[in-house]
């Protein structure tokens, strides 16, 4: 039984590995790929919140750097760079507050 799970396990692998060279992706591939519900990415496809295409009118398709991009968006910032931050803004604004 543990050689069938070993051999899935490399099987996705293998498929994780051919779906990150593709440049364009159907549905199916980006809800696999950004870990997204199928249902959330067809909110997120009518509501125009995520970057896809319509060549024919019916089939959605994906180019994998607009994904990324849309992933990676709205960054938080780490504790460090809000301390300097917070420090260069106390530091620019000591002489207006007099």
């Amino acid at each position: 039984m543990e050689n069938f799970k070993s051999i899935d396990d490399r099987l996705r692998n293998i498929e994780t590995l051919l779906l990150s060279q593709k440049v364009v992706l159907n549905f199916d591939e980006v809800a696999n790929y950004t870990g997204l519900s199928k249902s959330y990415l067809y909110k997120l496809t009518s509501l125009r919140e995520i970057p896809c295409y319509k060549p024919n009118g019916k089939h959605i398709y994906f180019n994998k750097q607009e994904i990324d991009k849309w992933l990676l968006q709205n960054r938080k910032l780490t504790n460090d760079e809000l301390t300097c931050e917070a420090s260069t803004f106390v530091t620019l604004n000591k002489g207006g507050n007099k």
